[in-house]
């Protein structure tokens, strides 16, 4: 596990106490030396081409955009022992564009063949030593038993729609799952956009049963709904858990810095394969 440290910037508020005026306290903050770390994710599924994001992590106080290493060897272990080499060809406009094209700086040639129990390793290293290893295995997809909605019963601009998703927890315990919602025709590029809703869930509570997964009214009549169902490891799980109390804590001067969980050994990221089902539904 890594942790993110905010730099030392300590505000202090002053009490503006009444005949006194304005008081004002300057204080240089000496910032610690900070050791650059790759930071990789890679998201493989089956029938794509594998690719993953190289980049390097910097200072909280250091620049906004990704920084890209140029000099960075990928090279994907496949289940039968095969060594695929991963080529340095990163899509910028991923970066700027508004099509929702998720970026990478290593895609390979051939679609990704994956079933259920392989195991795949990765390993990236660059010119100066630095080395990021990981292992995955790919989950057993689970299907989704049917999508289905209903609406309220208001007139006009009003008139909404719940989303209902349905499929069973296999009795085995500790299944993660990831469940999203886009709204829109997927062969115009619909599921490349942000989804309408992105969850996370666990079978915690109701392993072994039927789950039920819902929205509030926020669909019209006329759209075109698509589940996506990923059944996850508990490793991407805590990634997405711990991303998003990061995002939380950072802008907030009272919060605490937050761990990204990583299961990549030398560096930060994740590496995981997406086992996903999908179920389309129009609302009419």
């Amino acid at each position: 596990m890594r942790t993110f440290h905010k730099a030392a910037l300590t505000v202090l508020p002053l009490l503006a106490l009444a005949g006194c005026g304005a008081l004002q306290n300057d204080i240089d903050v000496a910032l610690p030396t900070y050791s650059s770390e790759l930071v990789v994710e890679c998201y493989l599924e089956p029938g794509k081409l594998p690719s993953l994001a190289v980049t390097t992590s910097v200072p909280y106080l250091g620049v906004v955009l990704p920084q890209v290493p140029t000099d960075v060897t990928v090279t994907l272990t496949m289940p039968n022992g095969t060594l695929v080499p991963l080529a340095f060809s990163p899509n910028y406009r991923a970066l700027v564009d508004t099509t929702g094209e998720k970026f990478h700086s290593h895609i390979g040639r051939d679609p990704l063949v994956a079933r259920p129990g392989d195991v795949f390793k990765l390993d990236v290293r660059d010119t100066k030593g630095r080395q990021v290893t990981g292992t995955t295995t790919m989950m057993v997809p689970i299907p989704i038993d049917s999508v289905e909605y209903k609406f309220n019963d208001k007139t006009g601009p009003e008139r909404k729609a719940y989303f209902l998703t349905n499929f069973r927890d296999p009795a085995t315990p500790d299944d993660y799952y990831r469940l999203q919602l886009h709204k829109g025709d997927p062969a115009k590029g619909a599921l490349l956009r942000t989804p309408e809703s992105d969850i996370s869930i666990q079978d915690r509570l109701l392993n072994g049963q039927a789950l039920v997964v819902g929205t509030s009214y926020r669909f019209f009549a006329g759209d075109t709904v698509t589940a996506t169902l990923y059944h996850t490891d508990a490793a991407y799980f805590r990634f997405r858990q711990s991303v998003r109390d990061a995002r939380g804590a950072n802008g907030n001067p009272f919060g605490q810095p937050s761990a990204i969980f990583s299961n990549v050994q030398g560096g930060i990221g994740i590496f995981t394969v997406l086992s996903g089902t999908r179920a389309m539904k129009i609302l009419r």
